[in-house]
C-alpha cells in the first residue's frame, strides 16, 4: 500500500509502506510518542498524584502550631518572671528603706558626721572597666536578686544588734555619773584628808565641795532615780540618786529639794538649790559618788574619765 504526501507549491511524493524500512520507521516513531506520554504521565503523578500535597501542607501548619505554642509559653514564662521580679524589687526597696533608717539613727547615736556615712547618698566607687570574658555564662537573674534579698536581710540583723550595743552604751552614759553637779562655781575643797573646817583636826573629807551662791541650781550628773531627799545629819538637806550599775550620788547642804523619793531624773536635771544647811561654813553643794557602796573619788567621774 502506498501513501501520496503533497506539499503546497511543492513536488508529490509516495510513501510505500509496504517497504521494510517504513516499518522500522512507522515503530520507532510510535515507541518515542508513548515514552514521552509515560514520562509526562510520570512526572505529573509525582508532581500532583497520590495527595502528598495535602499531606505536606498539614505537615507545615502542625510545625507552625507548634511554634506558636512556644513562642506563647515563652511569652507566659518571661511575664511570670517580670511579675516575681516586680515583687522582689518591691521587698528589696523596703529593706533598704528601713537600713537606711536605721544607718541614720546609729549615725545619730554614735556621733557620726556625714560623709563616708550619709545614708541619703549612694556610695562612691570606680576603677577601670574590666569586661567579661566571651563564654562566661550568663547569672541566673532571679537567683541572684535572691541572693542580694538574704544579704540584705542578714546586714539589717547586723544592724540592729549594733543598734541595741550602741542604744545600751548610750544608756549607760547617760546613767553614769560625769560631769560637774553646778553650772557655775569653784572647786573649794577636794576628796581626801584635809583640816576639818570646825576643828581644824586632820579629818577625811569623803566628796568634793563646789561653792557657789545660795539658790544656785544643783545638776544631776547622771540619770537615775531619786532614792532620798531630805534632811541628814551633819549633810543638811540631801538629795540622792541611784544611777544603777552600783553608781550612786549625793548633793548635801541644800537650801531645797526640788525632787522627791521615787523620782525619775535625767542627766543635767535641776533637781536641787544650793545652800549652806547642815554642817557647813557657807554656800557650797558636798558631792560624793559611790561605787558598790563605797565612796571613791568623784574626781575622774567630774572629769568624764571615770
Amino acid at each position: 500500500m502506498n501513501i501520496i504526501l503533497v506539499r503546497k507549491g511543492g513536488r508529490p511524493r509516495q510513501l510505500n509502506l509496504g517497504h521494510p524500512l517504513a516499518g522500522v520507521a512507522a515503530a520507532v516513531t510510535l515507541c518515542a510518542t508513548l515514552g514521552a506520554v509515560f514520562a509526562l504521565g510520570m512526572f505529573a503523578a509525582q508532581r500532583f498524584g497520590g495527595g502528598r500535597p495535602a499531606q505536606q501542607l498539614a505537615a507545615i501548619q502542625g510545625e507552625l502550631g507548634q511554634q506558636r505554642a512556644d513562642l506563647e509559653a515563652v511569652r507566659r514564662q518571661a511575664r511570670d518572671d517580670l511579675d516575681a521580679l516586680a515583687v522582689r524589687l518591691g521587698q528589696l526597696d523596703a529593706q533598704v528603706i528601713r537600713l537606711d533608717a536605721l544607718g541614720e539613727r546609729l549615725t545619730r547615736m554614735a556621733g557620726l558626721t556625714k560623709g563616708e556615712f550619709d545614708f541619703g547618698q549612694a556610695p562612691a566607687a570606680g576603677g577601670p572597666e574590666v569586661r567579661v570574658a566571651d563564654g562566661v555564662p550568663p547569672l541566673d537573674f532571679l537567683r541572684s536578686v535572691d541572693v542580694l534579698s538574704v544579704q540584705l536581710v542578714d546586714r539589717e540583723k547586723q544592724l540592729a544588734v549594733l543598734e541595741n550595743i550602741l542604744m545600751s552604751k548610750n544608756l549607760l552614759q547617760q546613767v553614769r555619773p560625769s560631769g560637774r553637779p553646778v553650772r557655775d562655781g569653784y572647786l573649794s575643797s577636794y576628796f581626801g584628808i584635809r583640816s576639818d573646817p570646825f576643828t581644824g583636826h586632820r579629818a577625811v573629807h569623803y566628796g568634793v565641795d563646789f561653792a557657789g551662791g545660795v539658790g544656785d541650781d544643783i545638776l544631776a550628773t547622771g540619770s537615775g532615780v531619786v532614792t532620798h531627799a531630805a534632811p541628814r545629819l551633819g549633810y543638811g538637806m540631801m538629795v540622792e540618786v541611784n544611777h544603777g550599775d552600783g553608781f550612786v550620788t549625793r548633793y548635801a547642804h541644800l537650801s531645797e529639794s526640788l525632787v522627791a523619793p521615787g523620782d525619775v531624773v535625767k542627766k543635767g536635771q535641776v533637781i536641787a538649790r544650793m545652800g549652806s544647811s547642815g554642817r557647813s561654813t557657807g554656800p557650797h553643794v558636798h558631792f560624793e559618788v559611790l561605787r558598790d557602796n563605797k565612796l571613791v573619788n568623784p574626781k575622774s567621774y567630774i572629769e568624764g574619765t571615770g
